[in-house]
């Protein structure tokens, strides 16, 4: 069997998953174990991996779906909290008091809170706080989930400090990049990256609000007034608070490399555009609003059972006390030179060599956002908000319950990522099924790579739910066939790492992981089918930019 048949093979699970969610609309749960025995058994008996190292793959992808399990519950410990507490009532008349426009709205809390928390902590943060926050303020959830994760994309190259780049294609091309320009070289090489990633995240990613509320209008209006027209109403804001972003963010990659635009462009924006909205600036005079509630769609509500928030007249200052701790926390504890990261992410509970595979676990239990800072600032929200115990009995409760729908489907999914990665050690000594897949890609593309590039990004993100996991399986692949083509090796990495951010917006785990933060079971195939409408918009203008950059002259300034 040639390499496009074995891809076809190999795309398979990743085929079944689609299907099953997107056009038959089966929930996650029922899908993701059987799509982890289909890409087991196609490991096993075509790929030829042992039976003990699918044992061991699978074990670590349900301790990985653990470490996930944990932020998401930290997520909704939060909202639950604030509900019981009565500040997601304040926050909520204190975002009515800057608007009540629900487009707004989105663009304030989704696109320019979320990038700051992704610049912070990334791995799914933002949309886990972007999303019930939304919710909290009266979204459908359904809306609120799809839009967070559409707004948490142009950010996430640059996520928690740098990490895709850094931990990412750092990872991997080290030595390829010593090697050929020297020791000396490979921070200058990682800043070209960052800065040829930046560019054309920062240039479609400017247009991203407004593609982001045209989402909204066209699927959540009332009924009869569903349309893309009410979203290119608040164009002129939209736009203008992409620019927020993306201009900050571009200088600082330029100037200071790949660890601080999202963080330094959303520190820059929010404010000017909070004060923007709050002055009325560009801000349509026409609201917009969902319909009332009960005449939702019922794939729009979620089942959480924490309830309506309570009623109170607590500060807006105290309200939102608690996402102020979150933010400050995560800055101070992942910038490296402030020396709290290395402190908290020093303690970890391993298990190395999973049953003698050589594949190592460890669960860093203080640096994942799910304790520190998440569950951490809700038992100070007890004491700050003081709230008597039978408020925060509820809040947990409902925590407790609403995190066990989406642990079947996370724990399978990632199990099923792990074998194919895994597959790549196998008695036929061949290439692994992630690997074959994109081999068979480049065959088939050649000299059109750059518009191809962005898409093996994605497929690395949906698999695995990560841009920088993506950036660790195909950055060494991307590199190579950017040789075979002639092409600059520096722009074609920063395609991949562009392509495993918008991959964000559809991959399977970061959609389970945004329902559950929002109490939504069973519609994850449809916020990944409305969701690839914008991950194929941006990627295809991303893919664009890299063919003018890549025949046009512009790798001549790459060292690679």
């Amino acid at each position: 069997m040639g390499v496009i048949g074995m891809a076809l093979v190999a795309f398979i699970p990743i085929l079944f998953t689609i299907l099953m969610m997107t056009v038959f609309s089966q929930p996650a749960k029922k899908i993701m174990p059987l799509a982890w025995l289909i890409a087991a058994l196609i490991a096993f008996s075509v790929w030829g991996m042992e039976p003990v190292r699918i044992l061991a793959s699978t074990v670590y992808g349900f301790l990985s779906a653990f470490n996930i399990l944990i932020i998401i519950f930290g997520a909704i410990l939060i909202l639950n909290t604030l509900k019981k507490s009565g500040a997601m009532a304040a926050i909520n008349r204190g975002f009515y008091g800057i608007t009540p426009d629900r487009r707004i709205q989105a663009i304030i809390i989704g696109f320019m809170f979320g990038s700051f928390i992704e610049g912070a902590a990334g791995f799914g943060t933002p949309a886990a706080l972007a999303g019930p926050l939304m919710v909290g303020l009266g979204f459908p959830p359904l809306a609120a989930a799809m839009v967070a994760l559409i707004f948490d994309s142009t950010a996430v190259s640059f996520g928690a400090v740098g990490t895709p780049v850094i931990g990412g294609i750092g990872a991997v091309m080290k030595s390829t990049v010593t090697e050929n320009l020297g020791a000396g070289a490979f921070l200058p090489f990682l800043k070209q990256v960052g800065l040829w990633s930046a560019i054309p995240h920062a240039i479609v990613g400017t247009f991203l609000p407004l593609l982001a509320i045209c989402m909204l209008t066209a699927f959540f209006g009332p009924r009869g007034k569903r349309s893309v027209r009410y979203g290119l109403a608040a164009a002129p804001f939209a736009l203008f608070a992409g620019l927020c972003f993306t201009v900050p963010y571009m200088i600082t990659a330029v100037v200071l490399g790949p660890e601080f635009p999202a963080l330094v462009g959303a520190l820059i924006g929010l404010p000017v555009v909070l004060l923007a909205a709050s002055k009325g600036f560009l801000v349509p005079k026409d609201e917009w609003k969902f319909p009332a509630s009960e005449d939702w769609e019922d794939n729009w509500k979620g089942v959480t059972e924490a309830g309506a928030e309570e009623q109170s007249n607590m500060p807006l200052w105290l309200a939102w006390s608690p996402y102020i701790l979150i933010a400050l926390i995560l800055v101070v504890t992942r910038i490296p030179a402030i020396g709290l990261k290395d402190l908290l992410a020093g303690q970890a509970v391993a298990w190395s060599d999973i049953l003698g595979s050589g594949i190592n676990y460890s669960l860093q239990y203080l640096y994942l956002p799910g304790t520190v800072p998440f569950t951490l600032v809700a038992i100070i929200t007890i004491l700050l908000h003081r709230m008597p115990s039978a408020k925060v009995k509820q809040a947990w409760g409902a925590t407790l319950r609403q995190i066990t729908g989406p642990a079947v489907a996370l724990f399978f999914a990632v199990a099923m990522v792990q074998v194919m990665v895994q597959s790549s050690v196998n008695i036929n000594q061949i290439d692994g099924m992630m690997i074959t897949m994109s081999k068979a890609t480049a065959m088939t593309v050649g000299g059109a790579w750059p518009l191809v590039s962005p898409f093996v990004g994605i497929l690395g993100a949906f698999m695995s739910g990560s841009n920088t996991v993506s950036n660790i399986l195909f950055s060494q692949f991307q590199f190579g066939v950017a040789s075979q083509l002639g092409h600059s090796g520096v722009i074609t990495l920063a395609l991949q790492n562009v392509g495993g951010a918008i991959g964000n917006m559809v991959c399977v785990l970061n959609v389970v992981a945004a329902c559950a933060t929002v109490g939504l079971t069973g519609v994850e195939g449809v916020i990944i089918r409305r969701n690839l409408i914008p991950t194929v918009i941006y990627a295809l203008a991303v893919g664009i930019f890299g063919l003018i950059f890549i025949y046009g002259g512009l790798a001549v300034s790459t060292l690679l």
